[in-house]
């Protein structure tokens, strides 16, 4: 069994179920970007918008997208994930630092960061869950600094408000759960943290690449 796997007889979480596909998880999605081209822009925006402090990529996984920003702007962005085997795999592949812990809770002072980018984390929390991690993001930036989120809406068997249950990934046992957000709901949650809208962007997936899932991508801000 993969270090950090549950055992059968151990209850699973988000964070073990992770724990147990990090090192596939790493190997699987580890050259995505090469095939996005709207997120290569959006995160060269992102990191544009951020240049004046530093950034912290929460729900960073293996750290993919946490390299792009140390290549493109910044020198050594913080990357912050729940599984900590995840941040293990991060470190090794990036050399750059990465911290294990919860969003909603982020060891990190307030109006530290320059930015906060969250790329498909949030699906795994509830309503109340992910208030709570907006509060945080806003806690945690700069007067005028961007948030950057992104999330599944919908695929041909989900629209928004549903969401698709995980047991069995890569033949790991887990206990996962996707949630389908509605963009205009996370836009007034976003708000209701403090965070109000700069932009939105809508997508269809690319064929081949991902899940074939549509996206919403909300960039945001802590007013000055």
């Amino acid at each position: 069994m993969t270090a950090g796997s549950p055992d059968a007889g151990t209850p699973l979480t988000t964070r073990s179920s992770y724990d147990a596909v990090a090192e596939r998880y790493a190997r699987e999605i580890g050259d995505e970007l090469d095939g996005k081209p709207l997120d290569r822009a959006l995160l060269d925006a992102f990191a544009e918008l951020a240049a004046d402090g530093p950034v912290a990529d929460v729900g960073c996984g293996p750290g993919q997208v946490t390299a792009r920003l140390a290549a493109r702007h910044h020198a050594r962005p913080l990357g912050v994930d729940l599984s900590p085997a995840m941040c293990a795999v991060a470190r090794r592949g990036t050399g750059l630092p990465f911290l294990a812990a919860d969003m909603r809770a982020l060891p990190i002072r307030s109006g530290a960061l320059g930015g906060v980018l969250c790329l498909y984390a949030v699906i795994h929390l509830d309503p109340a869950e992910r208030a709570a991690a907006y509060a945080e993001f806003a806690r945690v930036l700069r007067p005028g600094a961007p948030a950057l989120v992104a999330f599944h809406t919908s695929d041909p068997d989900l629209r928004a408000g549903q969401e698709a249950r995980l047991d069995e990934w890569w033949g790991h046992r887990v206990d996962l759960t996707f949630r389908y957000l509605d963009p205009a709901a996370e836009t007034a949650a976003l708000a209701r943290a403090g965070l109000s809208l700069t932009a939105r962007l809508d997508r269809e997936p690319h064929p081949g690449v991902e899940h074939p899932s549509r996206r919403t991508y909300l960039l945001a801000r802590r007013p000055a």
